[in-house]
């Protein structure tokens, strides 16, 4: 099936590795053309030269962040069609035992760098309106044990996007989000750490058996962000292999 996305323009942040990579590599098969950002220069500068795209070394946590990436997208390619927005995971520990630093740090980066990232991409969408995802959790669905940040932070920016998704719609706009569950990235490979028995348990708990991989996701994403998903907004689209129990 042909996406019918030749030539669309998209940012992808976090796109040195893990998921936001896989998005990425899936979009320029596909015939996109991306702005691809990460924290450094050096991981931003690889992707860049791999996929020939343009890389910016950018931090959504930076209020300046935004306007730097849509500039580069419409100064290369003189238009944005939209974004993937996935940023790297809080980090885990305990409710009572984060810091307010850490909560504080979190919330810039998971939420609100996504806020001020989106109402930048969309004033600069075409009149046509254009599409946006979240790369989210499935602690959207239900805590992940070890992860609180995560579990208090992505709820609250899957039913954001669902609002974004009502208030889009008349300008053509299109908003969606996705569940990764257990998919073979670093973050998850540090999460299981090092005894292989943890990641054996893990897949046991998964109905398709095993964790999935990275391209499974991306393949999820371009569809989404293309236009063959024309009618789908405001759905928080679960990539667990099943994991995820609740409708």
């Amino acid at each position: 099936m042909d996406l019918g996305l030749t030539d669309k323009v998209f940012l992808v942040t976090g796109g040195s590795r893990g998921l936001g990579r896989a998005c990425a590599d899936v979009l320029v098969a596909e015939g996109a053309r991306l702005v691809v950002a990460a924290r450094t220069a050096e991981a931003v500068a690889r992707v860049a030269d791999e996929l020939g795209c343009v890389g910016v070394a950018a931090d959504l946590a930076d209020p300046g962040s935004p306007a730097r990436l849509v500039d580069a997208a419409v100064s290369s390619y003189g238009r944005l069609d939209g974004a993937l927005i996935s940023v790297g995971g809080p980090p885990p520990g305990a409710a009572l035992s984060l810091s307010d630093e850490q909560w504080r740090s979190a919330f810039d980066s998971v939420f609100l760098g996504a806020v001020r990232l989106t109402r930048a991409v969309v004033d600069a969408l075409p009149p046509e309106g254009g599409s946006l995802v979240f790369v989210l959790s499935t602690s959207v669905k239900a805590p992940i044990a070890g992860l609180a940040a995560s579990n208090g932070l992505r709820p609250g920016l899957a039913m954001l996007a669902k609002t974004m998704a009502d208030e889009l719609g008349p300008q053509g706009v299109r908003v969606n989000g996705l569940m990764p569950g257990r998919v073979h990235t670093d973050r998850i490979r540090e999460l299981d750490g090092d005894d292989p028995a943890v990641a054996e348990r893990m897949a046991a708990g998964i109905p398709l058996r095993r964790y999935g991989d990275p391209a499974e996701f991306g393949r999820v994403a371009a569809f989404l962000l293309s236009p063959a998903a024309s009618y789908v907004t405001g759905a928080m689209v679960p990539v667990d292999g099943g994991a995820v129990r609740s409708l």
